[in-house]
């Protein structure tokens, strides 16, 4: 190669590079990953910092299309700001208030953790005994795995070996639905040993329910409304939904932002519960100080790690303990916390035991992941913690901005080729290759359109429209670059 074709070489790949990084500003600008604004937030007092997020969350919620979201802050142990903004639901115009009760999804593993260990603090249950010990009224169903070696520990630090369990039935209020026994029958079958691994799974924390019912004699709602809610100052906590309450929880939102009406789940444990911001933010506080349900060494053990290999979730979290997630935020503290997700529904609890801190953020919307991580984004900012895992969404936009903006550019680049000629004729076998690459890509992105849910859809719901539609055009110009002559 001479000099001149290796400066020319050199001279493309500049104008690549620079022509990838303006294309990734656009969709960087458009979903809110591109923050022009900065502001100082960990001097703000506390009216600073409510007056800060006053401004951001409502411009936020309108960037990804959020119609209601709920937040509560806990400071030096104690709740010092609940605030609700939106729309309970759209249709009608129906506002979102502090005081209206929220689904908030898995959260409810973390409050049905504290049931467990009330039972274990009550010398009811011992955590390394067998489940089925205490299973009185139900009964694992027959599979290939040794059931009675699965211990409650197991269950609650999801390494019993359960699948994930089937979360798409579900109820209206007031609708005939099947028990969570007759669920569990269905459901309870495990997927591999006991103790062999993290396996995330709801069906774990349905069976801990009837668990609770059986070593109590009580109805799972009435147990932890008797135990948990009430000791706690929990009063709008509850399994049940009355028709007639009011305030109604808000329509849960899907991605593509079309209303889901309020739902129930034949199983309650693992993501039933209802509650306003107020309540888990009570419920995060008394985790941080001396309260009257559990003690320091039992609150302790459940923000211990059981699991540091905790697959996808590692990407945010360093570890799982019992009903709650961990990890070790940039200056050394240790955090615990819990998401939530179902139809229509996000919502996320964070706190550092050490520093007396918590932030709830309750949305009705399955488009939050990015809002989430930029409320958190804030708040660790005003708490000079400086970061949490979560925030990590924020930099995964930046990155896939990226790589749009290098899909759109080779796609520039490979159709001024075409025009002015300057490829040079390729073998018909790499023609064919190209052919099969767009026809390949262009059939994932069909199926891709057709799902009801996708994940990457769920984190990056405006970027990956952008994704879509970058991949869409370069997927369309290679299949022609390929056929053209």
């Amino acid at each position: 190669m001479n000099n001149t074709a290796l400066f020319q070489g050199r001279r493309t790949w500049a104008w690549f590079i620079l022509i990838s990084i303006l294309f990734s500003l656009l969709p960087a600008l458009f979903s809110g990953s591109l923050q022009i604004k900065r502001t100082m937030l960990a001097y703000m007092s506390l009216d600073e910092f409510k007056a800060h997020m006053d401004e951001r969350i409502p411009a936020l919620m309108e960037q990804y299309g959020i119609p209601g979201c709920s937040i509560a802050l806990v400071k030096d142990r104690e709740i010092v700001w609940t605030e609700a903004y939106g729309y309970a639901d759209v249709e009608s115009g129906r506002v979102l208030t502090v005081d209206t009760p929220m689904s908030v999804q898995s959260i409810t593993k973390s409050v049905t953790a504290w049931g467990i260990m009330r039972l274990a603090e009550k010398n009811l249950i011992d955590l390394d005994a067998p489940a089925s010990q205490y299973l009185k009224s139900w009964q694992f169903p027959h599979s290939g795995y040794p059931t009675e070696e699965i211990t409650i520990r197991q269950l609650l630090s999801h390494t019993a070996g359960m699948p994930l369990g089937d979360f798409n039935h579900i109820y209206a209020p007031g609708e005939t639905m099947p028990s969570n026994r007759d669920v569990m029958t269905r459901e309870a079958v495990p997927i591999r040993g006991a103790g062999a691994g993290f396996a995330y799974s709801n069906v774990g924390y349905n069976i801990l329910e009837i668990l609770i019912e059986d070593a109590t004699g009580q109805s799972f709602s009435d147990y932890m409304r008797s135990e948990i809610f009430l000791p706690l100052g929990m009063e709008s906590a509850t399994f049940e939904i009355d028709t007639a309450a009011a305030p109604y929880p808000p329509s849960g939102y899907d991605p593509g932002g079309k209303p889901v009406p309020v739902y129930l789940y034949p199983s309650k444990a693992s993501g039933g519960l209802f509650a306003t911001a107020d309540d888990i933010a009570r419920f995060a506080a008394a985790g941080l100080k001396e309260n009257i349900v559990l003690s320091a060494n039992s609150i302790g053990y459940m923000y211990q790690p059981e699991s540091h290999k905790i697959g996808i979730y590692g990407l945010v979290f360093e570890a799982y303990g019992s009903g709650h997630y961990i990890e070790r935020l940039p200056n050394g503290l240790s955090s615990v916390s819990h998401g939530g997700q179902g139809k229509g529904i996000m919502t996320y609890f964070q706190a550092v035991p050490e520093t007396g801190d918590a932030v709830v953020i309750l949305t009705n919307s399955q488009r939050s992941w990015p809002f989430i991580a930029y409320v958190l984004s804030y708040w660790a900012q005003w708490r000079a913690f400086p970061s949490v895992g979560m925030g990590r969404i924020i930099l995964g936009h930046y990155l896939l901005c990226a790589v749009i903006g290098m899909v759109i550019s080779t796609s520039l680049f490979m159709i001024l080729r075409l025009i002015v000629g300057s490829h040079r004729q390729r073998r018909t076998g790499y023609r064919v290759l190209r052919t099969v690459m767009a026809v390949i890509m262009l059939g994932i992105l069909i199926w891709c359109v057709f799902q009801e849910y996708l994940f990457v859809a769920s984190v990056f719901p405006v970027l990956f429209v952008w994704l879509l539609g970058s991949v869409s055009g370069f997927s369309i110009i290679l299949l022609l670059s390929a056929l053209l002559p």
